[in-house]
């Protein structure tokens, strides 16, 4: 049996998938530690989840979701991933040297897990959660790639970590993925489509399941947990535009409780359990985040997404892509806009259609089962 130690950056939307592949592996008996920050990793993966904790930085800034475009990408590196490689750096050096793992699994935006692994000659491969960085997204702008290659250049000398690109393993690169959501892009060879891990997650709480009237369309709306800055208006508008839809229930997940009740048909809660929630719905409205689309698609749920930053933009026309939502502009999002949006989708079986196709994409890819054998492939 092996040792797969785990490297995930403190964001639910990263563990989530990681987990369902340590499961895979745990259920088949190999050892699976983790590098991250305990507190998070043990909500999503069970209080028995073995973590070995890695500092985060103090005082991190939250971005204004108004910055876009080359602003958004200079700030994600320089003000989030690189300070959090270099605290990360000592902690996941330390669980090496503890725990001894054959196979390192570092997500793309634990920059620090690839760049230690591969300097201490370890096999490891890089968990894309989100399809952004599976191309190159600096094509065409080599100013832009010149200016990140001196910046992982110092990291690398700060905490001595080796050579290779730490978002793509030369050992491989798990994509949570498949070409149904993805499209026709060319990938690099080392990438392997496994479609959404979905297991393996510690149960969320309670929800109040008979507030739910199966003679009814339920809408989710949601801009999942890295986003409460931007959420505010937004949720608002969804839940005010939604309670005038005649025959619907609507769920508001409002962890920043932003949002006030408003009316006898949309509930406003702080959280959900998003999975369960899921198999009762027929349409989600959301920012277009990898995980929440990928998990709404696995149940053939049809989307309305509003992407604010990074890779959601990238997502959110997949989605229309492959035929199965609507696309809004998070910034001009209005009541009657989102309600006549969510009002298509349900009322057009084609968004169905397409969404439960590639929900049997995701399915036939196998996901955390997948993932497992490709790294089981590893231990030699």
């Amino acid at each position: 049996m092996g040792r797969f130690l785990f490297v995930t950056p403190p964001l639910t939307g990263h563990v989530n998938p990681a987990v369902g592949v340590a499961a895979a592996l745990a259920a088949r008996g190999h050892e699976v530690a983790w590098a991250g920050q305990p507190q998070v990793i043990r909500r999503l993966a069970g209080d028995g989840a073995d973590v070995f904790p890695c500092a985060v930085p103090r005082g991190l800034p939250q971005r204004d979701a108004s910055l876009k475009g080359p602003a958004a990408f200079r700030f994600l590196w320089e003000e989030f991933l690189i300070p959090l490689a270099e605290a990360m750096a000592p902690g996941i050096r330390a669980a090496i040297a503890r725990f001894r793992p054959q196979v390192v699994v570092a997500d793309q935006q634990a920059i620090a897990g690839g760049l230690v692994a591969d300097g201490l000659g370890l096999p490891w491969v890089s968990s894309a959660t989100t399809s952004a960085e599976l191309v190159d997204p600096l094509a065409g702008m080599p100013k832009v790639a010149a200016w990140l290659d001196d910046l992982l250049d110092g990291l690398r000398a700060r905490i001595d970590g080796g050579p290779a690109d730490p978002r793509m393993s030369p050992h491989g690169v798990l994509a949570f993925t498949t070409r149904e959501l993805l499209g026709p892009a060319p990938l690099p060879k080392r990438v392997r489509l496994v479609g959404p891990s979905i297991g393996g997650r510690a149960p969320t709480g309670d929800f109040p399941w008979d507030w739910l009237d199966p003679a009814m369309p339920t809408v989710f709306v949601t801009l999942g947990t890295a986003n409460v800055d931007a959420a505010g208006d937004f949720l608002g508008a969804a839940a005010r535009g939604l309670s005038r839809v005649a025959g619907i229930r609507t769920v508001v997940a409002d962890p920043g409780g932003a949002v006030g009740q408003v009316g006898d048909t949309v509930l406003v809660v702080p959280r959900v359990p998003q999975m369960a929630l899921l198999a009762r719905v027929d349409a989600v409205v959301c920012h277009s985040g990898h995980n929440t689309v990928c998990e709404s698609l696995w149940h053939g749920v049809p989307l309305v997404v509003a992407p604010i930053r990074d890779d959601q933009p990238i997502v959110a026309g997949q989605v229309v892509d492959a035929g199965a939502g609507i696309r809004l502009r998070f910034g001009r999002a209005k009541p009657d806009r989102i309600a006549t949006a969510v009002t298509k989708v349900l009322d057009d079986p084609a968004y169905r259609s397409a969404a439960e196709k590639v929900g049997a994409s995701f399915r036939e890819a196998g996901g955390a089962a997948t993932a497992a054998d490709h790294l089981e492939a590893l231990l030699g």
